[in-house]
């Protein structure tokens, strides 16, 4: 096993949406041990609401792995995964569809610094602005790939794969 990875879907999807899911295998055919909590329970309390519940969830998740893991996120997931690198150590973060705030929610998006993280952001994302998230990573000095993608970026998927199998080698 080369290290482990926590992968984290985003609001009003599941531990088996298309994102997490291509990633995961990814990671398993490079050697990798993945999981991927389900935080739909949590999502019923909307966004706000959710963001606590999925902390704790993840929390327990990097507290079972055998070595520091990786956080993977998409949208929700991202937020939540940057949050929680700086509560217990990880080896990276690979964050996707970034939110950098959450309204109704006290904190803004953090990660912890050092930590070697990636972005991918879609440049015609309706529901996280990309000038929020190009900014958020400026300041973190955080690589990022800006595709023309919308949210889902569901039309940029193999770009995504690749730069993830390049940010794993990166880690090795």
């Amino acid at each position: 096993m080369r290290g482990h990875i926590i992968l984290s879907h985003g609001s009003d999807s599941g531990p088996d949406a298309t994102k997490v899911s291509a990633l995961a295998a990814v990671a398993e055919s490079l050697g990798w041990s993945t999981v991927r909590p389900d935080y739909r329970e949590h999502d019923l309390h909307g966004y706000a609401g959710s963001i606590d519940p999925r902390l704790a969830v993840l929390g327990e998740a990097i507290a079972a792995s055998p070595v520091p893991p990786v956080l993977v996120g998409s949208s929700m997931g991202a937020f939540v995964s940057g949050l929680a690198s700086l509560d217990a150590p990880v080896a990276g973060l690979f964050l996707l569809a970034l939110p950098t705030r959450i309204p109704g929610y006290p904190r803004d998006i953090a990660v912890r610094p050092g930590v070697p993280s990636f972005l991918v952001h879609g440049y015609a994302d309706d529901v996280c602005p990309v000038d929020e998230a190009i900014g958020f990573a400026r300041g973190q000095g955080m690589p990022a790939l800006l595709v023309n993608d919308d949210h889902r970026l569901g039309a940029t998927l193999g770009d995504i794969e690749t730069s993830f199998r390049r940010f794993l080698d990166g880690l090795a």
